[in-house]
């Protein structure tokens, strides 16, 4: 018999060794799959789907962190479709660091220092692969939140109110006895240990209801707290001051890790017997409950810790990711930023970084600019490569140019506007609350850079022209330097004291019509309206009778009346 179990001790160690070896190999395995996907990834767009849930929760943490700064406003980042520009970026693997690079693409800097700062992290994690891909894993295994927004839940921790564990431990007591009845009396003890067993999970599930979602919260931070220790062992001596800050934060949580490791948030789970059997265990005791309520007042009394930890990691993990995007971009420059009374901004060979094989322009100027162009010849366009190349200058301290020069700008724009049917404006309303928050921007410091593009065009001709110069010529003071695109050739000539005219032209060919998308100096002379209705196909009466109707126009400065 002593033999036999001794067999059987034998069997099951050289089980418990394999399984063991098993998951070893396993973990060594993913991580290797891991280092091979970051590495194909480094340098290349993201290949990733979001959820509307998804970019909603990633841009909470910038709704609770950007509180008395100049941000990035909703209408700007709109029009200017910045969504994707961050999606382009968004070369993360965790939470904290998607969180925080759309953070800072909607908080423009101001100074000189932060942004050589931020530069001098990039410039060390592009170049140190190994530490790069060291930190990677580590963001890997902290991982995201779902569609839990993570912020959201540790700003909001306070609204629960502080939990007494007294019910609990109830619960607990209850659980303990039906097992001691179960033991000492089993014909009724175990029908006892049944019921407490049910009633027990029901509370359980009651309970944990309320709750759940912060879960995912305690079990983030954790994993934060676990990743901290890599990170701290990773930074290298020319980032100390980030290890310092991590390590700092760390000393705040040395009881947390031996508490949290109870919280588990999810649906993900292995399957084991040993993950089965703790389940039942919390569900029977309620440990993971009593755990929660402890963690949160401490959570509680040290959110300002996490939100230190959160930034401080988000932003090495963004700037990773800003690393990657330099990789991938055909070229880029080092933008000079300056403050300066005389506003201006000269760019060389400048690019949308999300148009293919995109046509380059240059502009050098200390004035505001007036914009025409036939329809689809490239205004808009270049009135957003500007925009945005402006906003990632002063965020990711990068310009898609060969050089870029500008003031430190506060950038607004009116450009992709619509009805809003909600409150029931009309796109004329919606356009003048638009352009009038640029105007009020305008009688503060810093300087704004703005972009319009069709001003008042929810209006008629003769009230459009009329108000539209007054506005742009607001906007042409001193503080403002404004970028406008127009189809209305009479602002051109009411402006030209005020704004410099530049424009985009066409060609007619084979019956068609061909841009170059290339800025020129000047004022528009071509039109496309009219010829466009030719090449679409429609009848020739309707377009002869049309162009004679427009020469008409331009020679008397009348219409006629039709019959």
């Amino acid at each position: 018999m002593g033999d036999t179990n001794l067999n059987y001790l034998i069997i099951g160690l050289v089980l418990v060794i394999i399984m063991l070896v098993y998951f070893k190999y396993n973990e060594i395995q993913n991580k290797k799959d891991f280092i091979k996907k970051v590495k194909k990834q480094w340098g290349n767009i993201p290949n990733r789907n979001y959820t509307q849930d998804q970019i909603t929760g990633i841009k909470r943490y910038f709704l609770n962190k950007s509180k008395n700064q100049f941000i990035i406003d909703d209408v700007t980042w709109n029009d200017l479709d910045m969504d994707s520009i961050f999606m382009m970026l968004n070369n993360t693997n965790s939470s904290i660091g998607e969180q925080y690079l759309y953070y800072m693409l909607r908080t423009p800097s101001f100074t000189q220092e932060e942004l050589e700062e931020r530069k001098k992290v990039i410039d060390y994690l592009e170049q140190n692969e190994e530490v790069r891909i060291q930190l990677q894993c580590m963001y890997g295994e902290i991982g995201r939140s779902g569609n839990y927004s993570l912020s959201d839940y540790i700003y909001n921790l306070t609204e629960l109110g502080d939990k007494s564990n007294l019910f609990e431990y109830g619960i607990m007591g209850l659980a303990f006895l039906s097992v001691i009845f179960a033991l000492t009396i089993p014909t009724y003890g175990v029908l006892i240990f049944v019921g407490v067993l049910i009633f027990n999970i029901v509370q359980y599930y009651r309970c944990k209801g309320a709750v759940e979602p912060y879960f995912v919260s305690i079990a983030y931070i954790n994993r934060l707290l676990i990743g901290s220790a890599t990170f701290i062992k990773a930074m290298p001596s020319e980032l100390k001051e980030y290890a310092d800050k991590v390590d700092t934060v760390r000393g705040q949580f040395k009881k947390f890790k031996k508490h949290a490791r109870w919280i588990k948030a999810g649906k993900k789970a292995t399957g084991s017997f040993e993950e089965i059997a703790m389940d039942y265990i919390k569900m029977f005791f309620h440990i993971d409950l009593i755990k929660f309520n402890y963690l949160l007042k401490e959570v509680k009394q040290k959110v300002t810790y996490i939100d230190e930890l959160i930034e401080t990691m988000g932003k090495i993990e963004s700037c990773i990711a800003i690393a990657s995007f330099r990789e991938y971009l055909e070229y880029y420059s080092i933008p000079k930023l300056i403050n300066d009374e005389q506003v201006s901004i000269n760019a060389d060979d400048m690019y949308h970084p999300m148009i293919s094989n995109p046509v380059t322009n240059s502009i050098s100027e200390t004035s505001s600019v007036l914009l025409t162009g036939s329809n689809a010849s490239g205004k808009s366009t270049f009135l957003k490569t500007v925009a945005i190349n402006a906003i990632l200058a002063q965020t990711i301290y990068m310009a898609m140019a060969k050089s870029y020069q500008s003031n430190f700008y506060r950038v607004y724009s009116s450009m992709a506007l619509t009805d809003n049917l909600m409150s029931n404006e009309s796109y004329y309303i919606v356009e003048i609350k638009s352009l009038k928050r640029i105007l009020d921007a305008a009688r503060e410091e810093p300087p704004i850079l703005c972009f319009i593009d069709e001003v008042l065009r929810g209006t008629n001709t003769i009230e459009r022209i009329a108000a539209s110069a007054q506005i742009l010529k607001s906007l042409s003071q001193k503080n403002v330097m404004c970028f406008a695109a127009t189809h209305d050739i009479e602002l051109t000539h009411i402006l030209e004291k005020l704004y410099h005219n530049y424009h985009f032209e066409e060609e007619v060919k084979d019956n068609d019509i061909l841009f170059n998308y290339e800025l020129k100096i000047g004022r528009a002379t071509s039109r496309n309206a009219i010829k466009l209705l030719h090449i679409i196909g429609y009848d020739k009466s309707i377009i002869e009778q049309a162009e004679e109707a427009a020469a008409d126009f331009i020679e008397n400065n009348s219409w006629r009346i039709l019959k």
